[in-house]
């Protein structure tokens, strides 16, 4: 069985060469795409040539947070990747730079080796109740067009502007500053009806050759379908999700196995993991852990290399 692993990264590259190294070393066959935003720091692959299988994917996107560019792009172009170049692998598994395994990875893989399910990836209908997302943000997100606004200023302008009683009471648009400053629109129709939902999830999954398959060809055939969602916010915390779910062709499991805290978040960005940590990540139930970051807490990565390696 052979793994991929594709790495989204943007900064730290020493961390990132450890995350890369640990992989290899525990998975010597695996498989490794990296996509690196060169907007924000360098990265070259000089420091792991005594490594093979690793590949830097080139990038034609300027990357920009939220947008369609950012993730879900890349995330394509690795997939394309993997079949224009006839990669045998059996399992795709999507990381970024701030990522880091929470158990030996021969335990990963030997359980993706014996399972009868297709993914592990978290999903929900985004108008059901008790979902971890308020009520409207699904609406806000999917089911609405988006312009970017040019300039600082206009961030300030748009805060200020949504805050006037007026604009919500004789208009429909919407604003988006988390990931801006961006306003839209509704949209007139949408790809979604009772028959094809609207998913939302977290943007981290593990997904056999099948599912991965599926995707590209849906994707290839759907071209409409991608301008649609070009046009939305994070469209990567949708995308998959929505394409695989209404298959309804494969075994899903409901849980992405990644230990995430979203619990006091800024700007989406989930709270980083320390040594106290430890205990929670490593009970067995997951797979990797987010965020990590080796220049604020690095006895973590440590003692979890420690774990990995025995």
């Amino acid at each position: 069985m052979k793994i991929c692993y594709f790495i989204q990264t943007h900064q730290n590259p020493h961390q990132i060469y450890r995350l890369v190294r640990t992989i290899k070393r525990s998975s010597p066959d695996a498989l490794i795409l990296i996509n690196h935003n060169f907007n924000r720091c360098d990265l070259g692959l000089t420091p792991l040539q005594d490594l093979s299988d690793i590949h830097l994917l080139q990038n034609q996107e300027y990357l920009i947070r939220g947008d369609f560019s950012c993730q879900v792009q890349p995330y394509l172009n690795a997939v394309n990747w993997l079949f224009k170049n006839n990669s045998d692998f059996d399992w795709l598994i999507n990381l970024t730079g701030q990522d880091y395994p929470t158990q030996p990875l021969s335990e990963t893989e030997n359980f993706l080796a014996s399972t009868d399910c297709d993914g592990f990836i978290s999903y929900w209908d985004i108008f059901a109740d008790q979902i971890p997302w308020e009520r409207d943000k699904g609406f806000k997100r999917y089911y609405c067009n988006y312009w970017r606004m040019p300039g600082k200023s206009s961030y300030l302008f748009l805060k200020n502007f949504q805050q006037l009683s007026i604009v919500k009471k004789m208009t429909w648009l919407k604003f988006y500053l988390t990931y801006g400053p961006l306003v839209g629109i509704p949209c007139r129709s949408t790809p979604f009806n009772n028959e094809f939902i609207c998913y939302g999830g977290r943007a981290w999954y593990t997904l056999s050759r099948k599912c991965v398959e599926y995707i590209k060809n849906f994707v290839d055939s759907r071209p409409e379908f991608v301008a649609y969602y070009q046009g939305t916010v994070v469209p990567e915390e949708s995308f998959v999700q929505t394409i695989l779910v209404n298959s309804k062709t494969f075994n899903l499991v409901n849980d992405d196995r990644r230990y995430i805290d979203y619990r006091g978040a800024v700007a989406g960005s989930p709270r980083t993991l320390t040594i106290q940590d430890y205990a929670t990540i490593t009970n067995g139930k997951f797979h990797f852990a987010r965020k990590f970051d080796i220049n604020q807490d690095a006895e973590i990565m440590d003692k979890l290399d420690a774990l990995i390696f025995n």
